[in-house]
């Protein structure tokens, strides 16, 4: 059995929720929601499974075409703490200056989301 999937409307909901009352006032419940949400349309808009993208402890997603894993640690990895991705998936922080401020760690020649993050109809 699959992971459930989060509608758009309680997606939605949790990241503007998120976005109005601001990351440290939600509770760990809706920034989870949020989290798991904008990971769950990024592997929507970007399916494949040569790029792990991990926001600990919430979630992990694999997406973007081309070469995949099938079992250890995948080649190119993208970790980061769920403010972080929360912000990038929103357009609040730009992919280059996360990886300039050590806010995501990225590993392998595909683990680069420019042109995926922001995520479109999320940016704030």
């Amino acid at each position: 059995m699959g992971k459930a999937k989060i509608s758009d409307s309680d997606g939605s909901a949790a990241v503007d929720a998120i976005a109005a009352t601001g990351f440290d006032t939600a509770s760990r419940e809706m920034r989870a929601t949020a989290v798991r949400y904008l990971l769950q349309v990024l592997a929507e808009r970007a399916s494949g499974n040569s790029v792990e993208v991990r926001v600990p402890p919430f979630g992990a997603v694999q997406c973007i075409e081309g070469p995949g894993h099938t079992r250890g640690t995948p080649p190119n990895v993208v970790e980061m703490d769920a403010r972080t991705w929360l912000e990038l998936a929103t357009g609040v922080l730009t992919w280059p200056d996360g990886i300039a401020a050590a806010r995501i760690h990225a590993s392998g020649q595909r683990a680069d989301l420019t042109g995926y993050v922001p995520l479109a109809g999320f940016r704030r």
